[in-house]
């Protein structure tokens, strides 16, 4: 009992002693990794991963995934990148993006929900025609954007934009997921779709309502990295949806559903993804070969969720046989027989 104490409190605080592991490593392997310039560069850096991560988060909670994350911020980028071209006002662009990108989303959760596809199948399909969107629109082309698209690098009483954005996302989806009834009710769907049916719950919208709030956390990725790059160009968003999963699986969400938080989890799995990425240039890692190690983070992500989900569902369910019989009353003692 007392082993079980001290297991399961690592197991589900993994996320956390990956993050501390991480840092110590890159931090003993190169000196200048230790800075808090660098720290803050880490998380300036990580804001557009973080908001695909957030809804990335939501998804995985119903046991979905959305592999179209990197083509919703293609599309945003082609029709915010197109409008600029022909003189439209930035914030109408920025709007209209957005609404592009979450139209996606809406398209994934009509597909997935009401079409009744996987969401694998669903949004492979979205992934490839999301592409084929923004290649038509932009032409293949190459945009550059105006001098008042360059918001990303403007501070905000101090804090850089892009995480004031990110801050507000994530503050947002926390009250949305902890103490909202629906943010329960889609706990609930991810642990057990038909409990969730036959409690009565609209399991349709809640699916719906996932993709859709990933589409626009997708956009606003897309709003984000356009100005950071100060370009629209064929190469936005592709292979990011990887990142994202990496980075909320890593921060303790599921591949199963039911299990995750935004706040600390998913947060500390996109500083860690965005950490090892920084740690790599510090460490002069041939370019060719980061691909390569983001599938192998991937991978070890995957493999440590499926063990730590493996392990905490053992011993909840030993701790409950174990509570149960500490419960369970002492037979009560037969009544003696009344004297004749």
């Amino acid at each position: 009992m007392s082993n079980n104490r001290l297991t399961m409190p690592i197991l589900r605080n993994i996320p956390a002693i990956l993050f501390v592991m991480v840092f110590v490593l890159f931090s003993v392997l190169d000196e200048r990794f230790l800075s808090i310039t660098n720290f803050s560069n880490i998380v300036e850096s990580s804001a557009f991963i973080g908001l695909l991560a957030v809804g990335m988060t939501a998804v995985l909670l119903t046991g979905g995934i959305d592999l179209s994350v990197g083509a919703t911020m293609y599309i945003t980028a082609a029709v915010v990148g197109t409008l600029l071209q022909q003189d439209v006002n930035y914030i109408i662009a920025i709007g209209a993006g957005i609404v592009a990108g979450t139209g996606w989303g809406f398209l994934n959760a009509f597909l997935i929900a009401k079409v009744g596809l996987v969401p694998f199948v669903a949004t492979l399909a979205t992934l490839t025609a999301g592409r084929g969107v923004g290649l038509l629109l932009t032409e293949s082309r190459q945009f550059i954007l105006p001098p008042e698209m360059a918001y990303a690098a403007t501070d905000v009483f101090g804090i850089p934009l892009p995480v004031l954005v990110l801050a507000i996302v994530v503050v947002a989806s926390v009250i949305f997921l902890r103490y909202t009834g629906m943010g329960r009710q889609i706990y609930a769907m991810g642990n057990d779709l038909e409990a969730a049916k036959k409690a009565g719950l609209n399991t349709i919208r809640l699916t719906g309502s996932v993709y859709v709030i990933s589409g626009f956390t997708a956009s606003l990725a897309g709003i984000i990295a356009i100005s950071q790059q100060g370009s629209v160009s064929a190469g936005i968003g592709e292979g990011v949806e990887f990142r994202a999963i990496a980075a909320a699986v890593l921060g303790g969400t599921s591949l199963f559903g039911g299990i995750g938080t935004v706040f600390p989890g998913t947060v500390i799995g996109v500083l860690l993804v965005q950490m090892i990425s920084t740690g790599l240039v510090y460490l002069q890692v041939d370019l060719y070969l980061q691909d390569m190690i983001a599938a192998a983070v991937i991978f070890f992500a995957v493999l440590i969720d499926a063990s730590r989900m493996r392990l905490l569902s053992r011993l909840e369910r030993r701790n409950i046989r174990v509570e149960k019989g500490d419960a369970d009353p002492p037979p009560a003692a037969k009544p003696s027989p009344a004297p004749s």
